[in-house]
């Protein structure tokens, strides 16, 4: 087998077809995805603080903080991705412009 420094086949051998491992690797990677999608929704896009988020979504900040750790885990979103990966499908979570509305910081 070739050597590699490429981190994300070094990974892919080291998990080889273990199904379970592929799938908490998937999840995590979703979380990151989704954690990232809000915070550069809510500062490059809105330019708003935590705080400000808040009160315009009727939630406290630490719900905010919460939804931009990647470390949280949310039951809905990870159903969501199983029901996908059983269907060999892969889950396509997107914030995108509203037709006609717009966006106020």
């Amino acid at each position: 087998m070739a050597k590699t420094n490429d981190a994300l086949k070094i990974l892919d051998r080291m998990i080889g077809d273990d199904a379970d491992r592929r799938q908490m690797i998937a999840e995590e990677t979703l979380k990151a995805q989704i954690a990232q999608m809000i915070y550069e929704a809510r500062t490059a896009a809105a330019g708003l603080t935590q705080q400000a988020l808040a009160v315009r979504v009727n939630t406290k900040p630490s719900g905010i903080a919460r939804s931009e750790d990647a470390d949280v885990d949310s039951d809905a979103r990870f159903l969501l991705h199983r029901i996908a990966a059983a269907f060999g499908l892969a889950l396509d979570i997107r914030l995108v412009p509203v037709p006609g509305h717009h966006q106020s910081a």
